[in-house]
């Protein structure tokens, strides 16, 4: 009776551990869009994406400028297109994406600071609007990327049950 008793809360406890959801954990008093930190259970399936880079965006110019590419809006923008393909592709979708990391180059045009603003019109775009599944996210300046008419690259870590 006892390893009939014993059994059967292990059983309860593994069903319970298997039911887990992936959980976003807000910024406290924050509506920023992003999540504090993302706990994945361990029935989910994780996904790593690669580094993504903007498409040419205009064929009629210097496929090194920035004018080949776009603004840092438009990168950010044409980025999470990408991404968002990528992940259809693998039956996922924006909202499945748990961690991101975001490389911004320094935009001559705004001081050689990154344009954070830009990104994060491209950005809430995806995230924080309609799609309400906020990733963790890192975003930083770097001194470059592979093109020198690229603004922006990132990558992301998907999850699903």
């Amino acid at each position: 009776m006892k390893k009939a008793i014993a059994a059967t809360l292990l059983m309860t406890a593994a069903a319970a551990a298997g039911a887990q959801d992936i959980v976003r954990h807000k910024i406290p008093g924050s509506d920023f869009p992003i999540a504090q930190a993302v706990t994945i259970p361990p029935n989910a399936t994780i996904h790593f994406i690669s580094g993504q880079v903007p498409p040419v965006v205009d064929k009629a110019a210097n496929p090194d400028s920035i004018a080949a590419y776009g603004d840092t809006k438009t990168q950010t923008v044409n980025v999470l297109k990408k991404i968002e393909e990528i992940l259809k592709g693998m039956h996922l979708t924006m909202g499945d994406v748990v961690k991101m990391q975001v490389f911004l180059v320094g935009d001559p045009s705004k001081g050689g600071r990154a344009d954070t603003k830009g990104f994060m019109e491209g950005y809430t775009q995806f995230f924080g609007g309609p799609q309400p599944n906020l990733p963790a996210r890192a975003v930083m300046q770097v001194a470059g990327l592979n093109s020198t008419g690229w603004l922006v690259e990132i990558e992301v870590v998907a999850a699903k049950k």
